[in-house]
């Protein structure tokens, strides 16, 4: 069935309100000179990610895993929140613009050239990750796409969630402003469990201009809004997933490494940035527990 044109505008304009009122929180800092290609920790490359871990060392970029019987009201974590500066993160393509470009591992010499970039320098290295992830074979039970820009990451998740389900969409939000990236977060209120039968994740990806990994998976996954406190006075309404089944995970995956479980052992929750988008039907929320 053909989605209302009305409801296409309406959903559009959320997003874009949405991805300026988060970008405007992360102005303050400049992560590095190529932000907009910067290889990025977001969970679903984990499983290139075993380099940056030690017995001893864990690469505090990697700091948004927790289990489930951690979330409650009084819990203090190390938690990883990028900040990235809109200005120099890639910027959104209209559908026709970004389809007009080949999106393919097999094509990345003529995407190298036609973006101006070198073969095995960062920029390189960073489009090949992110073309072969996007490439990679899913997980049993989960439906997964790179979406290129809005309308398809719109079109992506509506197939997802139903041609005539009314869709939401929730990020993360600073409260505060501050550069401070890495610190300890206490969970100060549990806001709301949102009660979604289906679920998208959408993660930003490095590439030259804005691609979005999203996902969705079969199996039970819960969704809440959590308000931290950080030490220094911070203050996120954070977005938070939990996968209740792992079973099918890879063994290799971080999150095991993170937390020292085991594929279908645990629950595996954590939190997102403020520039990725966890998408469901519209429906009803429960709770409010706070200290």
């Amino acid at each position: 069935m053909a989605i209302n044109f009305v409801s296409w505008i309406i959903l559009l304009l959320l997003l874009l309100i949405l991805l300026c009122s988060h970008g405007n929180q992360a102005r303050e800092l400049v992560e590095t000179k190529n932000t907009s290609l910067e290889i990025q920790h977001n969970h679903h490359h984990h499983q290139h990610q075993h380099n940056h871990m030690t017995h001893n060392n864990i690469d505090p970029s990697l700091m948004v895993f927790f289990t489930l019987k951690d979330l409650k009201v009084g819990k203090t974590m190390q938690i990883y929140f990028p900040k990235r500066d809109p200005s120099t993160s890639p910027k959104l393509w209209p559908k026709e613009k970004a389809e007009s470009l080949p999106f393919s591992s097999n094509q990345l010499s003529y995407l190298l050239k036609f973006f101006s970039f070198s073969p095995n320098t960062p920029q390189a290295m960073a489009m090949e990750n992110t073309l072969q992830e996007c490439e990679s074979k899913h997980i049993k039970g989960e439906v997964k796409f790179c979406a290129t820009s809005l309308q398809s990451m719109l079109e992506f998740t509506q197939n997802v969630l139903g041609s005539n389900s009314e869709i939401q969409v929730y990020a993360t939000l600073h409260k505060t402003k501050s550069s401070v990236t890495f610190q300890n977060y206490t969970i100060v209120e549990i806001m709301m469990e949102i009660l979604a039968p289906k679920m998208v994740a959408c993660h930003t990806v490095p590439y030259p201009f804005a691609v979005f990994y999203c996902h969705s998976q079969k199996s039970e996954n819960r969704v809440y809004k959590v308000l931290l406190r950080g030490e220094n006075g911070d203050k996120v309404e954070a977005m938070v997933v939990c996968h209740m089944d792992t079973s099918q995970w890879a063994p290799s995956h971080v999150s095991f490494q993170v937390l020292g479980v085991t594929p279908g052992s645990s629950s595996v929750c954590h939190f997102f940035p403020a520039d990725n988008y966890i998408w469901v039907p519209k429906l009803k929320s429960q709770g409010s527990s706070s200290m």
